[in-house]
């Protein structure tokens, strides 16, 4: 059994980090000392390994915990049940990376229309733009 601490250096991460974790739900003490001290196991160390990993590759909390279940229950889940989750991800993090070109295009047109000289910017294109935005909302 591995205290709290001893869990987070081998894991790499802060006693702060798993106790968020423990806190979401994501990881949970396998006992209690009888001091109070959380005492987990081996395993925790790789679940950890496992909730870092899914992280790295951009999924919520929300998500981690669903791939947790997933895993878990993997005996009684199919290759084409993961590969479905992880595709919705991948529709989503497309539809973001849609949203952030239409923001960046939009970023640029202003940049473009900007004189960007030194003078007052009592008229500055950008400014009145983004004024316009405001008042047509």
């Amino acid at each position: 059994m591995l205290k709290i601490g001893e869990l987070a250096g081998q894991a790499k991460v802060s006693r702060d980090t798993l106790r968020f974790y423990e806190k979401h739900g994501l990881i949970t003490p396998d006992h209690r000392s009888e001091a109070g001290y959380r005492l987990y196991s081996d395993s925790d160390i790789k679940r950890v390994g496992f909730i870092l990993s899914a992280k790295e590759v951009g999924f919520t909390l929300s998500e981690i915990h669903q791939l947790l279940e997933l895993e878990v229950t993997k005996d009684q889940k199919s290759c084409e049940d993961v590969k479905q989750f992880v595709d919705a991800k991948i529709t989503v993090v497309n539809q973001r990376l849609a949203e952030i070109s239409r923001i960046k295009k939009s970023l640029q047109t202003l940049s473009n229309a900007c004189c960007g000289g030194d003078e007052p910017a009592t008229h500055c294109t950008i400014l009145e733009a983004l004024g316009d935005q405001t008042s047509q909302d």
